[in-house]
C-alpha cells in the first residue's frame, strides 16, 4: 500500500485570529498533521523504471501583475543580484550584472529583481542597464522578464527604484516595512498604526508614479502577530498592491508553520483573491527550500529564490532545488504545480553566478553541486551501470549537465579547438568567439606541460579566463626569489588599459606577500586583504593551483544594504595557474580590476526605450 504526501491548500486549515494559540508547542505539533499521508490504492510513482524527472516544459500563462490564468502555475522571482549579492564579498561590476540578467533571461525566470537603486548611483545605473537592455528583449513566444527594483517604504528609495526600473516594459517596485514587534520597536521605533500608515501610503505613491505592478513584503513577516499582518496586508491591497511577498526573515519557521501562515493569510485577509501570493524564505536553519513548497502548497503562487541559495548569511531558497523539485514532484504530490524554468540552463546559471560572486558551490549542493552525480560505492557504481534510475532521480541534461566520459574524447596538446569546445559544452558552458581563443591559448600552455588535462582544470581555466571583471590591469609577468638564504624579492609588470607597461619591485614575509606589495607599487590604490585560499584542482605535483582572496577598499567603495546599514563594499578575484604564485597574483589584480571597474564601468549605451514610458 503506497502513501504519498498530498500537497493542497485545503492540507491546511484556515485559522482566525480569535482561535488562533500559535505560541503554544502543542499547537505546532498539532499542525504538523497539516502535511497528511493519505492511504492509496494506485500505483506508487516510486515503482516506475523510467527516471521521474524529465517532464515536458508547459506553457507559459501571459503575464499579469495581480492574477495567473493557470492555478498551477508559480511564478519563479529571482533575486540573485539584490538579495544574492549582499553576501559578503559578492559584489559584482555592472557588466557582471548584466551577463547573469541575460543568463537569467535565458533561464526563463518570470521576474528578476537587478538591484537595490537608491543603495548607491551606480546601483541604480546598474538596474536602469538591465531594465533597458533585458527587460525589452521580448522573445518570439512574447516572454520577457518582469524588471523589479527594491525600495525601502520612503519616497526617496521608491523614486530612485522607479527611476531604474521604468525602462522595461514590465516594470515593478518591491517595497518593504518592518512588521514583527520586535523590528518596529528596536529598530523602526515605531506604532503598528505608524507602520500601517507608512505601508499604506507608499504602496499608494509607487502607483501613483505610474508603476501597474508594486510588491509589498511584511518584513519579518514570519514573527509578526498574525492578525496585525492581516490588517497591514489588507491596507496595501486596498493601496494598490499586486503581490504579497511573506518573508521569512530570519528562518526561524518550520515547513508546517509557514505553510499554515500563507494558508491563514489567504484565508483572513480582506481582498487576497485580487492579489498574488509569493513566499521569501531564508535559510537560517536550513529550511528554506521546504518552506517554500510548503508556502507554494499553501496557495502562495510566486517563490523569491536565488541561484545557488546564496544571499545573506545562511542564504535563501534555491532557486535550481525549488526548480527541479515542482519538476520532479509537481505533478504527483504538489498539486500539479509547475514553472516556466528552462532547467537545461541552470548550470550554467550556477557557474556564472559562482564565478562572478566568487562564492564557491559546495561538492554536495543539491542539483549543482560537484558530487551531485557522482558515484564512488561500488553498491552504487554496478547498480548505475546496469540502469541509471537506480540512483539518480535527475537525469544530468535535464539541467544542462553532460557527462565527460560518455563522449570518449581524451583533451591534450594535440587537441584543437572543435574538441575543446565540444568537451566546454559538456560541461554546462557555452563559449564561443574571442573567450574561445583566449582560453583555447590558456589551454595549450597547460597542455604543454601537463599530460592529461581534467575537466576540473578546464573549470579552473574558463574561470581564469571567461568570467573575470572588464580589464583595467592585466598581469604581464611576475618574477620571485625566495627561500632560506635570503629576503624574498618579486618583481611585476602590469599593462594598463592603453597598452603601457608598469614594473616594480618589492621585498615581504613571502613570494606572495612581496608579489602583492609590487602590484600596489603600480595601482596605488589602498586596500586590505581580508581572505586568501589557495586550493590544488587535482592530484598530483602538476595540478593546476586557483587561488581566491577578498578585499576591501579604504573608504570610497560605500554601499546602503536594504537594512539601512551603510557598509564597505568588498570585493573577490580567482586566479588560476600551474605556478601558485602567478596564480595568486591572478587572483589579487582580477580583485582589484573588480574593484576599480565598480565605479568606472562604462555601463553599455542601449537606445531600447519602455513600451510603457517616455523617455
Amino acid at each position: 500500500m503506497a502513501s504519498l504526501f498530498v500537497c493542497n491548500p485545503s492540507n491546511f486549515s484556515p485559522i482566525s485570529p480569535a482561535n488562533r494559540d500559535h505560541q503554544t508547542f502543542g499547537f505546532l505539533l498539532q499542525r504538523c498533521s497539516s502535511f497528511s499521508f493519505h492511504p492509496s490504492t494506485r500505483r506508487s510513482p516510486f515503482s516506475a523504471i523510467a527516471i521521474v524527472c524529465a517532464a515536458a516544459r508547459r506553457p507559459r500563462p501571459d503575464y499579469i501583475p495581480n492574477r495567473i490564468s493557470d492555478p498551477n502555475y508559480v511564478r519563479i522571482f529571482d533575486t540573485t543580484l539584490r538579495d544574492g549579492e549582499q553576501s559578503p564579498g559578492a559584489a559584482m561590476t555592472s557588466k557582471e550584472k548584466l551577463d547573469i540578467a541575460r543568463q537569467l533571461a535565458k533561464l526563463g525566470v518570470d521576474i528578476i529583481e537587478a538591484g537595490f537603486p537608491a543603495a548607491s548611483k551606480d546601483d541604480l545605473e546598474a538596474v536602469k542597464v538591465i531594465a533597458q537592455e533585458v527587460g525589452n528583449a521580448v522573445d518570439e513566444k512574447g516572454y520577457v522578464p518582469v524588471i523589479c527594483g527594491l525600495a525601502r517604504c520612503n519616497k526617496r528609495d521608491i523614486d530612485a527604484a522607479w527611476e531604474a526600473v521604468k525602462y522595461a516594459k514590465r516594470p515593478r517596485i518591491h517595497t518593504f516595512i518592518a512588521t514583527s514587534e520586535i523590528h518596529m520597536k528596536h529598530k523602526l521605533k515605531k506604532t503598528r498604526e505608524e507602520v500601517i500608515e507608512t505601508a499604506r501610503s507608499m504602496v499608494s505613491y509607487a502607483r501613483s508614479l505610474g508603476c501597474e505592478d508594486v510588491e509589498f513584503s511584511p518584513e519579518d513577516a514570519g514573527r509578526s502577530d498574525r492578525a496585525f499582518l492581516y490588517q497591514i496586508l489588507g491596507e496595501v491591497i486596498k493601496a494598490g498592491a499586486t503581490t504579497l511577498n511573506i518573508p521569512d526573515t530570519v528562518g526561524y519557521t518550520m515547513p508546517n508553520e509557514f505553510g499554515q501562515l500563507i494558508a491563514d493569510i489567504k484565508a483572513n485577509t480582506p481582498g487576497i483573491e485580487n492579489v498574488i501570493i509569493s513566499t521569501h524564505c531564508q535559510n537560517d536553519l536550513g529550511l528554506s527550500t521546504a518552506n517554500t513548497l510548503a508556502g507554494a502548497c499553501a496557495g502562495a503562487r510566486q517563490v523569491e529564490v536565488t541561484v545557488n541559495g546564496i544571499g545573506e548569511r545562511a542564504g535563501n531558497a534555491s532557486l535550481e532545488e525549488v526548480v527541479m523539485a515542482l519538476k520532479c514532484r509537481g505533478e504527483q504530490v504538489l498539486g500539479g504545480l509547475y514553472t516556466g524554468i528552462n532547467t537545461e540552463q541552470i548550470v550554467l546559471s550556477s557557474k556564472m553566478v559562482e564565478e562572478y560572486s566568487g562564492l564557491h558551490v559546495q561538492p554536495h549542493k543539491a542539483i549543482v553541486g560537484a558530487n551531485a552525480f557522482a558515484h564512488e560505492s561500488g553498491i552504487h557504481q554496478d547498480g548505475m551501470l546496469k540502469h541509471k534510475g537506480t540512483y539518480e532521480i535527475i537525469s544530468p541534461d535535464e539541467i544542462g549537465l553532460y557527462r565527460s566520459n560518455e563522449s570518449g574524447i581524451v583533451l591534450g596538446k594535440l587537441s584543437g579547438r572543435h574538441a575543446l569546445k565540444s568537451q566546454l559544452s559538456e560541461l554546462g558552458y557555452d563559449i564561443d568567439g574571442k573567450e574561445l581563443d583566449d582560453l583555447f591559448w590558456r589551454f595549450k600552455v597547460v597542455a604543454e606541460r601537463k599530460k592529461n588535462i581534467t575537466n576540473d582544470d578546464l573549470i579552473a581555466l574558463v574561470s581564469d579566463v571567461v568570467f573575470q571583471p572588464q580589464v583595467v590591469w592585466k598581469l604581464g609577468d611576475v618574477q620571485v626569489t625566495c627561500g632560506t638564504l635570503g629576503l624574498p624579492m618579486a618583481t611585476v609588470r602590469l599593462i594598463d588599459a592603453e597598452g603601457e607597461e608598469h614594473i616594480a619591485c618589492s621585498n615581504g614575509t613571502g613570494p606572495v606577500d612581496s608579489a602583492y606589495r609590487a602590484v600596489n607599487l603600480i595601482v596605488k590604490v589602498p586596500v586590505t586583504l581580508l581572505e586568501y585560499g589557495l586550493n590544488a584542482v587535482t592530484e598530483g605535483i602538476d595540478a593546476i593551483a586557483t587561488t581566491r582572496v577578498l578585499i576591501r577598499g579604504e573608504g570610497n567603495h560605500i554601499s546602503t544594504h536594504a537594512s539601512g546599514a551603510t557598509v564597505l563594499r568588498t570585493f573577490s578575484g580567482t586566479g588560476a595557474g600551474m605556478d601558485i604564485v602567478v596564480s595568486s597574483v591572478r587572483a589579487y589584480v582580477n580583485a582589484l580590476n573588480k574593484m576599480l571597474g565598480f565605479r568606472k564601468q562604462n555601463l553599455p549605451k542601449v537606445q531600447a526605450e519602455s513600451s510603457r514610458v517616455s523617455p
